[in-house]
């Protein structure tokens, strides 16, 4: 009998791999409660201390507020995406052939440099970033129609990653803990609880599909 509104913050990736499970749920459970997902430029923790925002997910930085609650979701890590027909789609994919092709960098703030490359750095490579974008789905789209090299994280794009080839980077990266936060007057809501209930085994019952290339690392 809930009527009720939710806005959940997220990175573009979420709706597309987790939306259409959660809705299902939902409507199952609480036909009258309305999911409104909003897009997450940045990690402020703003408009959840306004009330603008029910819950968010992604990973807990330090622009994330002291006071907000956050939940493992699931553990993700970074893969390299190309074009089917790709150089890097066939044969081993070394560090010096990732470093030598043309890369797309994700990076809301806009910046030229991230940590791929201070990977490359520690095995004395340097690639050439050839366009920043703010998003993984503009990041994949760049690398669907070009020869560009996309770096993303694997689960939260497994929809996004489609008819593209997949492979694991021949550089060590920090795995990434995907979280759900919300602030802490919504702790002991019922029908908040029942949302991050649902969101919680929604991501841990989907596993989206690895496209192409290697076998995903353990």
């Amino acid at each position: 009998r809930l009527d009720r509104s939710f806005t959940l913050r997220n990175s573009d990736g979420f709706v597309e791999n987790f939306g259409p499970a959660l809705l299902a749920r939902v409507a199952e459970e609480a036909p009258g409660v309305q999911l409104r997902f909003v897009p997450k430029p940045d990690k402020d923790s703003g408009p959840m201390r306004e009330g603008a925002v029910d819950l968010e997910t992604g990973v807990v930085g330090g622009s994330t507020g002291p006071e907000v609650r956050a939940q493992a979701l699931f553990r993700d890590r970074f893969v390299g995406v190309v074009r089917a027909g790709h150089p890097l789609s066939e044969g081993r994919v070394t560090a010096a052939r990732f470093a030598a092709g043309r890369h797309v960098l994700i990076s809301r703030r806009g910046l030229d440099r991230g940590p791929v490359d201070d990977a490359l750095e520690l095995v004395g490579l340097t690639r050439k970033v050839t366009t920043v974008v703010g998003g993984f789905a503009e990041a994949l789209a760049l690398a669907r129609g070009s020869d560009l090299i996309a770096t993303v994280p694997e689960r939260y794009t497994g929809t996004l990653r489609g008819g593209l080839f997949t492979f694991t980077l021949p550089v060590k990266l920090a795995a990434l803990t995907i979280s759900l936060l919300w602030h802490p007057r919504l702790e002991a809501d019922p029908a908040h609880r029942w949302l991050r209930g649902l969101v919680k085994e929604v991501c841990r019952l989907s596993s989206p599909p690895f496209h192409g290339g290697e076998k995903p690392m353990p």
